[in-house]
């Protein structure tokens, strides 16, 4: 079930996806360039608007992050910068962002800036969902010579998957309050599972983006 908060939420917003397909201007920029010109997290929380007290509310929580996925992202070692798309209205960012946010405070060498859809709008098409989406959130790792080392797309692989692959008999307004209710209850835990696999793989010279 959903907590107070998210249910809140879902009620107070509904369950219409703004994930995709925003922002009509693509960009030529570096990612260098991109990264440089974005809002720090403390920066875009405070210009946030849409589901603010959610925003809010997971940031708080990943306070409580599992020490264990803080220790693998430190084991990494070296200069990881994370160009996040993501904007204040998107279900899915507003349930993945914050957590990422708060491992990259944890770990040195970890930095975060982040853009909206209009600015990202090519990296987010460049970068398409399972299905051929530009979404958001969209994040990219890039090493220390801003070069791109590997991305998370949208949402954590065992929820896309459920999604991609959910009954039938589910309209939108089910699939959406399930969701929701899947983000309350993991609280972060397979988004950071993903962001370290991401990691890990940029590591050993490999790219791990989109689907697995």
């Amino acid at each position: 079930m959903l907590s107070t908060l998210a249910l809140a939420i879902t009620l107070a917003l509904g369950p219409v996806s703004v994930c995709s397909d925003l922002g009509p201007t693509a960009t030529d920029e570096t990612l260098q360039e991109l990264y440089l010109a974005g809002q720090t997290f403390d920066e875009f929380m405070g210009a946030a608007v849409r589901r603010k007290a959610l925003w809010d509310g997971n940031y708080a929580r990943s306070m409580e992050i599992d020490q264990t996925l803080v220790e693998r992202a430190r084991a990494v070692g070296g200069t990881w910068r994370f160009l996040v798309v993501a904007v204040d209205s998107c279900s899915d960012s507003v349930n993945t962002i914050p957590y990422l946010a708060r491992l990259v405070e944890m770990v040195e060498g970890f930095d975060m800036r982040v853009v909206n859809s209009r600015v990202g709008r090519k990296v987010m098409e460049d970068h398409p969902t399972p299905d051929g989406r530009p979404s958001t959130p969209t994040v990219l790792l890039l090493d220390e010579q801003w070069n791109e080392r590997g991305c998370f797309i949208e949402r954590p692989p065992a929820l896309r998957d459920w999604i991609l692959e959910n009954p039938e008999d589910l309209n939108d307004s089910d699939i959406f309050e399930r969701k929701m209710a899947w983000y309350d209850e993991d609280a972060g835990q397979q988004t950071l599972e993903e962001v370290l696999a991401i990691l890990e793989s940029a590591a050993r010279a490999e790219t791990r983006c989109g689907k697995q």
